[in-house]
């Protein structure tokens, strides 16, 4: 949708990669837009049986996108059927702190703990 920006009055896409990129309010251009916060990442964290989701936040966007590709290499993305497990992908060296996390039934035999 073609929107006017209430900053400069440009004419801008609100649905642009551009301003997907910029973040931002709605009614601002990539250009006038300033999102200084860093977006949460959100990942699979596999625990035993059931698949389980952690939330993470970063100190900076280049944190953010290290630990993903680190991540998402470790995790086997884009490989096919190739194995994973021989990967050399250390996450250890990039600064985040967990914000939520969901777990599936850990106790996946339905045995009382």
């Amino acid at each position: 949708m073609i929107r006017e920006c209430l900053v400069c009055g440009d004419d801008f896409d609100d649905r642009s990669p551009e301003k997907k990129e910029a973040g931002g309010l709605i009614t601002h251009c990539p250009d006038c837009s300033d999102e200084v916060a860093v977006k949460y990442l959100g990942v699979n964290n596999a625990d035993g049986k059931q698949a389980g989701v952690e939330i993470l936040a970063f100190d900076s966007p280049e944190d953010r996108a290290n630990f993903h590709s680190v991540w998402a290499k470790n995790a086997g993305m884009h490989k096919g059927k190739s194995s994973a497990l021989y990967t050399s992908g250390d996450t250890g060296r990039v600064k985040f702190r967990k914000v939520a996390e969901f777990v599936g039934n850990i106790n996946h035999k339905g045995k009382a703990s």
